[in-house]
């Protein structure tokens, strides 16, 4: 068990150093300015557009790093950071973005299987931890093994729910990034130096979600085998 407290840690302190390092890249991004002098919000409706999708809005979202594409109402929100600046960090993330929106409008497979699953995981995701540690101190102390290991399986079949969500995400998040590379290289939108920032910010957007399915995964495994190790 120590060896998966060891790689529980040293996954946190990845996450932690990746982070850091994603909040660095764009700050510094931020300061190289588009030779286009067009916004966040300006890159994002001619991507848009250029994909003929015109029933998507692009919005100004409060917070920092809170981007994000929802699918149910169609909107595409950016971050005040990147709504109105004319930088290589706000062309990046809101051709992201907009990368989900095209995958919704193409009928992406994976952004379709990970919409399905949003719901169930929102719910499992709240619950399973409560269930796997109330299962195993309920068979500790009662002396019911049978039942208590039941509903600590239960709630690690909630946990595996997560997991793979965590890992179904990762070809969403870089196909997204992917498309948006694409996009602003095929019509010039930034120059030499400007793409290759966009590129470097995406490229260590992407490692955080990768990071974290690695989390997920560890935390599956840890409790997956404290519940096994009840039974003895």
């Amino acid at each position: 068990m120590i060896g998966f407290y060891v790689i529980i840690g040293i996954i946190s302190l990845a996450s932690w150093l990746v982070s850091q390092r994603l909040k660095s890249k764009f700050n510094h991004y931020s300061k190289v300015q588009l030779q286009n002098g067009l916004s966040g919000k300006e890159i994002a409706e001619k991507m848009l557009h250029n994909n003929g999708i015109f029933d998507v809005k692009v919005i100004s979202t409060s917070g920092k790093l809170t981007d994000h594409y929802n699918p149910v109402n169609k909107t595409v929100n950016l971050s005040e950071s990147v709504y109105n600046q004319r930088n290589a960090s706000a062309a990046a993330v809101a051709s992201h973005e907009c990368g989900h929106a095209v995958q919704h409008a193409q009928a992406y497979q994976w952004l379709t299987l990970r919409s399905k699953l949003v719901p169930a995981v929102n719910i499992s995701s709240k619950l399973s931890q409560w269930l796997v540690i109330g299962g195993l101190i309920l068979g500790a102390t009662s002396g019911n093994v049978g039942i208590g290991f039941i509903i600590a399986i239960i709630g690690l079949a909630m946990m595996a729910m997560a997991t793979l969500f965590s890992f179904i995400t990762l070809p969403v998040e870089y196909d997204a990034s992917n498309r948006a590379l694409t996009w602003l290289k095929t019509n010039n939108m930034l120059t030499n130096e400007e793409q290759d920032g966009a590129k470097d910010a995406l490229k260590w957007a992407a490692r955080t979600y990768l990071v974290a399915a690695l989390g997920s995964l560890a935390m599956l495994l840890y409790w997956g085998l404290r519940i096994l190790g009840s039974r003895n």
